[in-house]
């Protein structure tokens, strides 16, 4: 992601810390979405989890399951957390973007909500990405807010936030082009356990690389 677009992302979840997981750390659709994952994955995959958060629910769901993980996120805050709720992954804080990984490297994928801080242009860009990094038939399981809305401040959890995001069709065909089959996919309503929150959409993605 752009400078600008990684250290705003960094500032706000480096703010939110261990909030952000109370409030979304218990989506039921996320959940079902790694049980769906685990039931595809053969045993002691590798998973790239970007913006892996303070990694519970993945990281931790998917390394008790036996799979191997690595996450990546631009928060250090974050990336702290998450050596410390999940010892049995790898974390790294950097830019997605910007990091070098070995293509052909990992069995599963997964983007949880962290394409909304990046421009429609970085967004196909790491789709794109993770195709190259997926083994032939790897799994890639992508979550986002469908709404059409570019580069507009929203006040999320108290911190000011620029997002970008697509309309469902539309995120559905940028994941096509990158390279993807769409498997299956959930459109859902989640209200996050915070104070005077309100309901947002919510799209799941599990796709194949094709």
């Amino acid at each position: 992601m752009d400078e600008g677009h990684g250290l705003a992302a960094a500032t706000v979840f480096d703010a939110l810390g261990a909030d952000y997981e109370r409030a979304f750390g218990r989506s039921a659709a996320h959940h079902a979405s790694l049980r769906r994952l685990l039931d595809d994955l053969a045993p002691r995959g590798r998973v790239l989890d970007i913006g892996s958060g303070t990694g519970r629910p993945t990281a931790q769901v998917l390394t008790e399951a036996g799979h191997e993980v690595h996450g990546v996120d631009v928060s250090p805050v974050m990336v702290e957390l998450a050596v410390r709720n999940v010892p049995g992954a790898s974390f790294a804080c950097a830019d997605i973007l910007r990091l070098s990984l070995e293509e052909g490297s990992f069995d599963a994928v997964c983007a949880y909500f962290s394409l909304l801080q990046m421009s429609r242009a970085e967004q196909s860009r790491l789709l794109r990405k993770a195709a190259r990094l997926l083994v032939p038939g790897g799994h890639l399981v992508v979550a986002t807010v469908p709404l059409d809305a570019e580069d507009v401040d929203v006040v999320f959890m108290g911190q000011t936030v620029r997002a970008t995001s697509f309309g469902p069709e539309e995120f559905t065909g940028m994941v096509t082009e990158a390279g993807f089959t769409v498997l299956w996919e959930q459109s859902t309503l989640f209200t996050p356990e915070y104070e005077a929150a309100p309901a947002e959409p919510q799209l799941f993605l599990h796709c194949r690389r094709t």
